[in-house]
C-alpha cells in the first residue's frame, strides 16, 4: 500500500525521536513521553531527529538561535550557534529539509516535536540561555510544507 492509499486519519506522524526514548538529545539522553502513542491515536509513528539528520553528532554541544526563530534562519536572517560559538545553521537547515522530505515520502500530515529545541521547538526555543517564544527550524519548515505541528515538553 502506498502512502497515497492510506486513510488521511491514519497517515504516519513524525515524532521527535527523543520523545520516543531514543538517545538523540544533545547530551546523548532522551525525554521519553509514555503518552505519545496515545496522542498519536493509533497512527504509525516515525521517529526523527533533525539535528542528527543534518549531520550533527550525539552527544553534541547544545545550540541556540541567536536572533528571531527558525523562520528567520530559513530566510537567512539569523544563525544557530553552540556555546562555543560554532555555527551549526547549515546542519539545522539540512536536518529540517530531510524531515520535510521524510514527511513528503510517507504522506505525513502531522508532527509531534520537542519543545525548547532549536530544531523542534513549536512555541518555545532557547536564546541567550533563556526560553523565549518562537519556533525551531524544523517546525518552521514543516509548517511551510503544510503539516500540523504540535509541541511536547
Amino acid at each position: 500500500m502506498s502512502h497515497r492509499d492510506r486513510q488521511p486519519d491514519k497517515a504516519p506522524i513524525l515524532v521527535s525521536a527523543c520523545l520516543l526514548g531514543l538517545p538523540t538529545r544533545y547530551d546523548g539522553g532522551h525525554c521519553r513521553r509514555d503518552d505519545v502513542e496515545r496522542l498519536a491515536e493509533g497512527c504509525p509513528l516515525v521517529p526523527v531527529c533533525p539535528e542528527q539528520l543534518g549531520g550533527l553528532p550525539t552527544p553534541r554541544e547544545p545550540a541556540q538561535i541567536n536572533w528571531g526563530d527558525g523562520q528567520d534562519i530559513l530566510e537567512g536572517r539569523s544563525r544557530a550557534m553552540t556555546r562555543r560559538e560554532e555555527d551549526v545553521t547549515v546542519q539545522l537547515v539540512r536536518g529540517a529539509a530531510a524531515v520535510a522530505e521524510i514527511a513528503r515520502v510517507l504522506g505525513a500530515k502531522r508532527a509531534l516535536l520537542k519543545e525548547g529545541s532549536p530544531s523542534c521547538g513549536v512555541k518555545r526555543i532557547k536564546r541567550n540561555g533563556e526560553e523565549v517564544a518562537g519556533m525551531g527550524v524544523t517546525t518552521a519548515r514543516l509548517r511551510w510544507e503544510g503539516l500540523q505541528v504540535e509541541g511536547l515538553d
